[in-house]
């Protein structure tokens, strides 16, 4: 039997909060946002890499990449330099600071994660993944 619309409602509503609540609070606990993280992380697997390249990667409109950029080479985390041969480029890549503290954030995030999942078993963990992979591929057939 099919779940009736106001569960369906709730069970969308109830998602929306729990990721807003785990993003904000991520943020506290580890003290950089998921999506710098990610950009981070990204930075930290890659040599150097272009601005337009990075934001493909991690999925993310142009201008939060140059925010979030903007601002990581405010705090001494990234470098980022002009292609000399075609300045319409921007290379980007961490800083030594940079690199000393995508580690930690790593860290501190698995404890986050471990947090959050808290009492749930491996088959529970396992169903869950399945739920959501499903609505992800529901989400981008829409």
């Amino acid at each position: 039997m099919e779940n009736s619309s106001m569960d369906n409602e709730l069970i969308i509503q109830r998602f929306s909060e729990i990721n807003k609540m785990a993003m904000a609070k991520f943020e506290r606990c580890a003290g950089i946002s998921p999506s710098r993280l990610e950009i981070l992380r990204e930075l930290y697997h890659s040599e150097e890499i272009t601005q337009r390249a990075l934001q493909k990667k991690i999925n993310i409109d142009h201008a939060a990449v140059t925010r979030h950029l903007k601002q990581l080479e405010d705090n001494g985390m990234i470098i980022r330099r002009k292609n000399p041969e075609d300045q319409r480029f921007t290379f980007v890549q961490l800083s030594e600071e940079g690199k000393r503290k995508v580690s930690a954030y790593c860290e501190e995030k698995q404890r986050f994660i471990s947090s959050l999942l808290k009492g749930f078993s491996q088959k529970e963990n396992e169903v869950l993944l399945q739920m959501l992979t499903r609505l992800q591929q529901n989400i981008e057939e829409i």
